[in-house]
């Protein structure tokens, strides 16, 4: 009886403890169609509705809106776009009914001391074109829409229309192809609201660069081309650069945002993971394989390839001076082996968080918003940052991984073996399945 008894109180107390951690990685908000869209064409590439999560702000916070677009790549041509037809990026049909809010994002102030009280959206990404793209007619085979654009429009008028046409402070954020959404629709944001409003840009992982692979080739280039034709983006993008350049290139923040009026923030990894995998390094540019285990781990770097990814953060640091010394234009530029920084609560804001100049993400950003001073931080070569989340892509599946602390290949080994904190239910699963009777005990001793 006693160690029934025992038991079940070990069981209360680890699941006191995974409510915790779920807690902390913020909360749970249920999805919104926007189904008036759909009779003015702004779909997804299927035709489903476009949709977003919204977390009502509170407080002080009433009046201020932080509006997040969602990552998740491109499509470039019929074949790609038809793959993702039928997953979540293609389709709000196969989007889950609610997603956790997390780091930028979070409703807790000792999670997100500056913006936990705003208006918080999530805007999904199913259109494949950073929300640029317009064609009129739709294929009868494919019957594949590409209305990114129309989209982006449609969801901003609902959210007027939701009281964000009142706000006195307003962001638009994105991660990764999201990150570029906001830069390229940064202006266009600012002109939905007054000129008293407060209204700035946040791009996270977004700034990707015009570069050459290692083999010579300028595969992101003739890829970027590939989805402004698709999409019909030409249109969409800053006028500003479509009047001098091609539109492949405007495809590029380097040759936008110098043009860009809206104060606005760039977080980024100056060896951005994405980056590296895609455009220093991607496997039609390396067929033998040599990348393969260095682009999943950077402890498993040759010097020669770490002297390739040395050269490429010359060639970002280069595609950035563009930006001068504005103090409307921030930077938080670390030296991570990461992808998305804003998003997570661990490089948000923890008290682990990657620093720059003492500073995390989340209090440059606020900094920066709030005009408290100026930030405009380039970290120093890897790997010179102990304070750094490289990612560590899982061998038998590319698409999940970890982030591990620094650059000690231990530390990696120790950590690989589990997903990050935000992918909770395998993390709980193992959390279940791994730890002891002694660890179950501590944790309860140390929740009582």
């Amino acid at each position: 009886m006693e160690s029934m008894r025992l038991g079940q109180w070990l069981k209360l107390n680890l699941l006191v403890f995974v409510l915790v951690l779920l807690k902390a990685e913020g909360g749970y908000v249920p999805i919104t169609y926007v189904k008036s869209a759909v009779t003015k064409g702004a779909v997804c590439l299927d035709g489903s509705p476009p949709a977003y999560h919204l977390d009502r702000g509170f407080g002080k916070g009433i009046n201020s809106w932080l509006v997040q677009f969602e990552g998740g790549g491109w499509c470039n041509n019929i074949t790609t776009c038809l793959g993702r037809k039928m997953n979540r990026l293609g389709s709000s049909k196969r989007m889950a009914n609610q997603i956790a809010f997390s780091g930028i994002l979070n409703n807790r102030r000792m999670f997100n001391p500056d913006f936990y009280n705003w208006n918080k959206i999530k805007v999904r990404y199913c259109d494949g074109s950073s929300f640029t793209g317009d064609v009129e007619a739709v294929n009868p085979v494919t019957k594949l829409h590409f209305r990114g654009a129309r989209v982006f429009n449609a969801v901003m008028e609902d959210l007027l229309a939701k009281g964000m046409k009142n706000a006195q402070n307003a962001i638009i954020s994105g991660c990764s192809a999201g990150g570029l959404t906001s830069i390229l629709h940064c202006d266009r944001f600012r002109a939905l609201f007054p000129l008293g409003a407060k209204v700035k840009c946040l791009s996270d992982a977004g700034y990707f660069i015009n570069a050459r692979d290692v083999s010579g080739t300028q595969h992101i280039e003739e890829f970027f081309g590939q989805i402004v034709t698709t999409h019909g983006s030409a249109r969409n993008l800053p006028r500003s650069c479509t009047s001098r350049l091609s539109p492949r290139l405007c495809f590029f923040p380097q040759y936008v945002v110098s043009q860009i009026t809206t104060p606005i923030f760039f977080v980024n990894a100056a060896y951005d993971s994405w980056q590296i995998k895609n455009i220093l390094a991607p496997g039609v540019a390396d067929p033998q394989g040599h990348w393969h285990s260095c682009k999943m781990d950077i402890n498993n770097c040759s010097s020669n390839q770490l002297d390739l990814m040395q050269g490429f953060r010359t060639q970002f640091l280069r595609a950035l001076t563009v930006l001068g010394n504005s103090p409307s234009k921030g930077m938080f530029i670390d030296s991570c082996y990461a992808h998305c920084q804003t998003e997570m609560q661990e490089t948000w804001f923890r008290s682990d968080s990657p620093l720059l100049a003492k500073t995390t993400v989340a209090k440059a950003v606020a900094d920066w918003f709030y005009e408290r001073r100026l930030f405009h931080q380039i970290d120093c070569p890897y790997p010179c940052n102990p304070s750094c989340h490289n990612r560590v892509f899982q061998q038998d599946n590319p698409g999940k991984n970890v982030t591990t602390k620094g650059t000690s290949s231990d530390a990696s080994a120790v950590k690989s073996s589990f997903p990050k904190l935000s992918n909770k239910a395998q993390w709980i699963e193992l959390l279940c399945i791994r730890t002891g009777w002694l660890l179950l005990t501590t944790v309860s001793l140390v929740i009582l």
